[in-house]
């Protein structure tokens, strides 16, 4: 039996270059799992779209729906469920995170932007309008502290709190910046450049990191994710009537 389509799906960003990120996340998931035929969705902004992408499957092919995304929120709970629900013997993954790998990624893009023991560190999401997706983001702010001793704060670009530019404003005071004096470093949280990337440079922080891609542990994260759900829906089939 031929292994079902992974439909790698995305937010979408106007960025050519968080776009051609994101594709490189899935030549990276093509990579590491020759074979498995992994197709490219998004859910605003580009093209195509995850519902013309479904529509265009063929006939009797099974579909998971792997959301590149960091957490829960609308996109995953409305649009790709019902993407999933709307053809029959599909179904969608849980999204990239969180993820212990997660924090190593965060870990390494703050040692890319030298960051010392002395400097605070804003742990930037997009954020939602879902509680679950806060829980997440601090859940991989725990996995971060065991990565790192840094004084860590979650914020959000959009629709949490605290915003991004009220933690650094709430962290400069303690953190100065300059020579040793402790800096204020923002940990893009991110999968990709674009917009809310964009964003954070105007939270004056002294220090921004690259968002988590390219990387090649992301990709392992949504072959697993992928997995997961293969493995739920083949155990549900066994389990019916």
């Amino acid at each position: 039996m031929n292994s079902p389509i992974m439909i790698a799906c995305a937010h979408g960003t106007s960025s050519p270059l968080g776009a051609a990120e994101v594709n490189g996340l899935r030549a990276g998931i093509s990579e590491l799992r020759p074979g498995l035929d992994v197709r490219e969705a998004y859910v605003d902004v580009q093209d195509p779209d995850l519902v013309d992408v479904m529509a265009g499957l063929p006939e009797g092919e099974q579909a998971v729906i792997v959301p590149l995304l960091l957490s829960v929120g609308f996109h995953t709970k409305v649009d790709i469920a019902r993407a999933a629900r709307g053809r029959e013997g599909s179904t969608a993954s849980d999204p990239l995170g969180p993820d212990p790998r997660l924090a190593e990624i965060l870990d390494q893009r703050l040692r890319e932007a030298g960051a010392t023991e002395h400097d605070a560190v804003v742990l930037a999401a997009a954020g939602s309008t879902n509680p679950k997706a806060s829980v997440s983001v601090e859940e991989l702010a725990e996995h971060l502290r065991a990565l790192r001793g840094n004084r860590i704060v979650p914020a959000y670009g959009a629709a949490a709190k605290p915003s991004v530019p009220d933690a650094v404003a709430s962290l400069r005071a303690e953190y100065p910046g300059g020579e040793g004096q402790g800096r204020v470093i923002i940990a893009s949280y991110l999968l990709a450049h674009g917009y809310f990337h964009d964003q954070l440079a105007k939270a004056e922080a002294d220090v921004v990191t690259e968002p988590l891609l390219p990387s090649r542990l992301m990709a392992e994260i949504a072959l697993d994710r992928y997995d997961a759900a293969v493995a739920a829906a083949a155990g549900a089939a066994a389990a019916a009537p």
